[in-house]
């Protein structure tokens, strides 16, 4: 069964930076397209970026472009989210997941896999 774990969230101040971590155990993540989705409170899970299988594609969120940088580390069988500038609007639970194909439109149900998710809370 595909397992993803994501760390490295946290407490950033506006203007901050958090790399978060998307792991995986059992299986190789070179064979999955990984995105990455944040859900605020009150709000619909939303999604922020995506990395193809061959890290040829790499598509962003308006909301984050410019901002947020995702990679994948084929060694370390982890993909990461760079997050630079974050604003108080960034404050959300940030899901990475697992699926054949990363397209712009961030469609949840095509993916397959989902980690526990990690909390980012910008504020002053």
């Amino acid at each position: 069964q595909v397992q993803l774990a994501e760390s490295g969230g946290g407490l950033a101040q506006p203007g901050g930076s958090l790399r978060l971590s998307c792991a995986a155990s059992v299986f190789t993540l070179d064979y999955y397209a990984i995105g990455w989705f944040r859900q605020a409170p009150g709000k619909e899970r939303e999604g922020v970026s995506c990395i193809s299988t061959s890290d040829d594609d790499k598509y962003y969120a308006d909301s984050v472009k410019g901002r947020f940088s995702i990679s994948r580390d084929t060694a370390k069988n982890t993909v990461y989210l760079q997050m630079n500038n974050l604003k108080p609007e960034d404050t959300a639970v940030y899901y990475c997941a697992a699926s054949p194909l990363c397209y712009s439109d961030f469609v949840l149900s095509e993916y397959d896999h989902w980690g526990q998710g990690t909390q980012v809370t910008v504020s002053s």
